[in-house]
């Protein structure tokens, strides 16, 4: 007898427009934050694997950039990349829109969905938000009506209310070995969490245009024999008056951003954490593929 009989496992990919919850849905099935989150969409840049493991099996989800219209400069154009080519290979995929709004970029979506084979769960998410909840039923059944969902599910993943969506997601699951270590919670290298998480105060603290010009670059990342981890990291702008912003007056907004990441640091990483920041500037970055690349946006 095939001692993982019974036992699932399988890669899970959540698409959606930016901005429609997809990083708090992971963050809530996990327990704990490793992909971030702000108002603002297009706040996911890369793929980033999120490892759930239970007695009955693994899923591994698959966070992706959210697909959007106008990506003319690089960046963009490597985001739409980065979520298109994540539906290729995955035995399901989540399909998450936002309460009773359909825009022309969930239906881009869509079409991408569509030229995939494996099952499709749609998960109609901030259900808490939607003010006359009688608009829902409807809105459920005009859905339904676009493709040919395996299942339909509201739900409120600020709320971390994902336990019907996990049930679903293992019935669609194949069975097989697990596919990482019953630790391993992420693919991704403590030095890029540091990063995404010192990004994610940006793109909460700024203004509407800057934390669309920022890259955060870790240059050092040391533990200290008595455990302290010493991070160094460089935040890149596009021009000189985004520095200024960045820093504020006084070096105020700085101070603020480094003291919020490395707090979150802390509790990701469970160490005191010595953060330095330094805010540089390079032009064009966001539209060099030489540059994206050195700053870790590589296809993969």
């Amino acid at each position: 007898m095939n001692e993982h009989s019974g036992h699932k496992s399988g890669f899970v990919a959540l698409v959606g427009r930016p901005n429609v919850g997809k990083s708090t849905l992971l963050n809530a099935i996990l327990g704990q934050k490793i992909s971030i989150t702000s108002p603002r969409p297009q706040t996911t840049r890369q793929r980033l694997l999120g490892i759930k493991t239970t007695p009955r099996g693994q899923a591994v989800y698959v966070d992706t950039p959210g697909l959007h219209k106008g990506a003319k400069r690089a960046i963009n154009q490597y985001m739409n990349r980065a979520a298109t080519s994540a539906l290729a290979d995955v035995d399901v995929i989540v399909f998450v829109v936002e309460g009773t709004r359909w825009t022309d970029e969930d239906e881009l979506v869509l079409e991408r969905i569509e030229e995939s084979r494996a099952p499709v769960i749609l998960v109609v998410n901030k259900v808490d938000k939607v003010k006359d909840k009688r608009d829902l039923l409807p809105h459920l059944k005009t859905l339904s009506e676009k493709h040919d969902f395996a299942e339909i599910i509201p739900l409120a993943a600020i709320r971390g209310e994902v336990a019907p969506l996990e049930e679903a997601v293992f019935k669609y699951l194949p069975e097989g070995p697990p596919l990482f270590p019953p630790d391993q919670i992420t693919d991704k290298s403590e030095r890029f969490l540091a990063a995404e998480l010192i990004r994610e105060k940006l793109m909460r603290h700024l203004g509407k245009e800057v934390p669309y010009r920022v890259a955060v670059e870790i240059e050092r990342f040391h533990e200290r024999e008595d455990g302290l981890l010493e991070i160094d990291a460089v935040i890149w702008v596009e021009r000189p008056g985004q520095k200024a912003i960045v820093i504020g007056k006084g070096g105020r907004q700085l101070k603020t951003i480094g003291r919020e990441a490395r707090e979150d640091m802390e509790r990701l990483f469970g160490h005191k954490v010595f953060l330095q920041l330094w805010v540089r500037v390079r032009e064009g970055w966001s539209d060099d593929l030489r540059a994206l690349r050195s700053l870790g946006y590589r296809d993969e």
